[in-house]
């Protein structure tokens, strides 16, 4: 008995070798898939968390990247590795698809806030500490994190706001650049010597030790107004200094202008009486 199995089986290997030989490759090909993936997912994992951390981001942001990427990379290894020993991946490809457009759905607006998130951490068009007017507010930036960013109001209010509605619309960034030009308008009366309220405002303008040298600022007539001569100033200061320069050199106009006798216009409402029966 025992004989006669040995040489069915003797048979049998004779007449599937080829096949046996194409099973034994593919089984190999699957292993060396696995390996390579296995080695390829930590290295561009790996990779990405570098960059990342190099960028000087957020550590738990930066681990839960990297294990997002690796495991992902790691999935797509398994399946191209099943399909090598003659696996139908077409429906595991099918369930992950379908899986996937569900949680894409279910969670559409979240992903939309995590997309955005991300966007922003790794291209950084805003950072902690910056002043910025997104989605219609403004404010100092606190934190940026994976769904929202938190902003500090100027009457210290905490604002969130979803990242999407930052990156779908406009940043304006004030604090980014190292100087700012500060524009002011201030109107005299067409009775008021307009050449020697210039030479006032660029003196004050030179004796502002905020204000740079370079650029020079523009000071020139704007406009003929209805009740006014407007004349623009706009001078060139540090970031920091902006708010300071605005609110001290527009004490100062007016100051001088009242001790050098040019008028600054303002609306006047004349009102008649009349007694009754007239």
């Amino acid at each position: 008995m025992e004989p006669e199995i040995i040489t069915e089986a003797q048979t049998w290997l004779v007449n599937n070798q080829g096949l046996l030989i194409e099973y034994a490759v593919n089984i190999a090909a699957a292993l060396l898939t696995l390996l390579v993936g296995y080695i390829a997912a930590n290295l561009i994992s790996g990779g990405v968390v570098k960059v990342m951390k190099s960028r000087k981001l957020d550590a738990t942001i930066t681990e839960f990247v990297g294990s997002i990427l690796k495991y992902a990379i790691l999935v797509f290894v398994v399946i191209a590795a099943l399909g090598r020993v003659g696996v139908q991946t077409a429906s595991f490809v099918a369930i992950i698809g379908a899986a996937g457009l569900a949680i894409g759905l279910a969670l559409q607006g979240s992903l939309s806030n995590f997309a955005a998130g991300f966007l922003l951490i790794i291209f950084r068009p805003i950072k902690a500490g910056e002043f910025i007017e997104v989605a219609g507010t403004a404010g100092i930036v606190q934190s940026v994190q994976l769904f929202t960013t938190t902003l500090t109001s100027g009457d210290n209010k905490m604002v969130v706001v979803p990242n999407s509605a930052i990156l779908n619309g406009t940043i304006v960034n004030y604090s980014r650049m190292d100087t700012r030009r500060v524009d002011m308008t201030f109107g005299i009366g067409y009775g008021s010597d307009l050449r020697r309220a210039k030479q006032i405002l660029e003196r004050l303008v030179n004796e502002e030790p905020r204000i740079l040298k370079d650029p020079a600022a523009t000071i020139a007539v704007a406009a003929l107004a209805d009740s006014s001569v407007n004349i623009v100033v706009r001078p060139w200061v540090k970031t920091g200094d902006y708010w300071g320069v605005w609110f001290d050199f527009h004490e100062k106009v007016k100051l001088t202008f009242d001790a050098e006798g040019i008028e600054i216009p303002f609306p006047q409402m004349v009102m008649h009486t009349a007694k009754a029966g007239e």
